[in-house]
């Protein structure tokens, strides 16, 4: 029993990174407001993606710079 619960654990787990991924929502259900609290959620996860790939960017151009030298 203990591989087998150890296994459910990892099932538990995301496989890869698109799995990670934000699910859509039922929207139905929410109200006007609800749904523009939900968009600001959406841009601050987007704004916090846009940094990271700034981060990255600026970390690969310093790299590419120092071995041109």
């Amino acid at each position: 029993r203990q591989g087998k619960e150890a296994a459910m654990e990892h099932d538990d787990l995301p496989r890869s990174p698109t799995q990670a991924r934000l699910q859509p929502r039922d929207l139905a259900p929410l109200g006007v407001a609800e749904l523009n609290g939900y968009i600001d959620e959406l841009r601050g996860e987007i704004a916090r993606v846009e940094a990271a790939i700034k981060a990255k960017l600026g970390q690969r151009a310093g790299a590419e710079s120092f071995f041109k030298k």
